[in-house]
């Protein structure tokens, strides 16, 4: 498997950011990001002038922020050619994209803020629609919003990466729950817009740069081949089915840089002889030995099942057997601060 690290959930002035796709590449590479998801609202205008390619090191994939026509239930969409209209409900543009051969994740599906009128929350409602493929299970910018206080708002523009702090207990809880279900592999992102406003009334400064924002959540995919930078169209559209096969399996994990480079974390199962990862579906013949091991780094390690935790120690490995069938996955945390999200290994099921 070869390791690529991303970040996603990125807008452009395609739709609401302020960079252009060439401007924010250039951040994405000089952060040392091989892959960025572009995602602007409801356009694949990005992907129709060409920009779906390699910018030096770094690969573009664009995709769609879709939404219904009370701007709710938004859907991370990859590997499509057509976006809908949003005067469709949720479960016609999620059905769209399964039938397109894509992949798409809820959009910060749990979102409460309210500390500005003008940025209302927009969470997922349509549960109940079939065909969701994954969660975002971690937004940068709407955690950002729901931490906002009058207390903390200075600290908080001055320092956006310290506030924070976890992926939302309920966004956990459902991922955990249609993992159980069916395989739900799940990603994080950033919500990057780079907003600009104007202080004083002369002063106009850039709220949340893409590359402070590259610094935040990001979503490392273990891919079956590698990703080779190349200027050659064909190889560029190969590179992109690569990612997105990784992504849409749920061979990947999400953390959180602020506190500490995770490349070379792994979460793997042994399994009638065979191993298997994260993403992966297999029985369990007698037992499973499980096993976790961080870049080096010792952190507190957490085992769960169907979101439940089982074991937990501080190590910068773990190994469980375990018996029962579940959806397990794995937490790391440093110095008590989340750091790492693994995607499920479903076994049993």
């Amino acid at each position: 498997m070869h390791e690529y690290v991303g970040s996603l959930h990125i807008h452009t002035t395609y739709s609401d950011g302020t960079g252009t796709v060439k401007e924010i590449a250039a951040a994405a590479e000089e952060a040392g990001l091989d892959f960025i998801g572009v995602t602007d609202h409801n356009t694949l205008r990005a992907k129709r002038e060409g920009e779906e390619r390699f910018f030096g090191k770094t690969l573009v994939v664009v995709g769609a922020e879709l939404n219904d026509k009370s701007n709710r239930n938004h859907y991370l969409a990859f590997g499509v050619e057509d976006t809908s209209s949003t005067r469709v409900p949720a479960a016609e543009y999620v059905r769209a994209v399964k039938e397109q051969g894509g992949i798409g994740f809820t959009a910060h599906p749990h979102e409460k803020r309210s500390s500005m009128k003008e940025h209302p929350p927009y969470p997922w409602t349509a549960w109940d629609v079939e065909d969701i493929h994954g969660i975002e299970i971690w937004n940068h910018m709407s955690e950002w919003m729901e931490n906002l206080t009058e207390r903390n708002k200075y600290q908080s523009f001055v320092h956006p990466l310290r506030t924070i702090v976890a992926p939302p207990n309920e966004t956990l809880a459902k991922w955990d729950e249609l993992a159980r279900k069916r395989p739900t592999p799940a990603i994080g992102g950033v919500d990057a817009h780079a907003h600009k406003v104007n202080l004083l009334g002369f002063f106009t400064a850039e709220v949340f740069s893409y590359k402070v924002l590259f610094k935040s959540i990001r979503t490392h995919i273990l891919a079956d081949e590698p990703i080779t930078p190349t200027r050659s169209k064909r190889g560029a559209e190969k590179a992109v089915g690569t990612a997105l096969r990784a992504l849409g399996k749920g061979s990947s994990f999400v953390a959180n840089y602020y506190h500490g480079d995770a490349r070379g974390f792994r979460f793997f199962a042994e399994t009638g002889g065979a191993i298997v990862g994260m993403g992966d579906d297999a029985p369990i013949e007698g037992s499973a030995k499980l096993r976790a091991q961080t870049p080096g780094v010792v952190s507190e390690l957490r085992l769960l099942r169907d979101g439940k935790e089982i074991e937990r120690v501080e190590a910068d490995e773990l190994e469980r057997d375990v018996r029962k069938p579940g959806a397990y996955r794995v937490e790391a945390r440093l110095e008590g601060k989340a750091w790492i999200y693994s995607n499920h290994i479903r076994l049993g099921l």
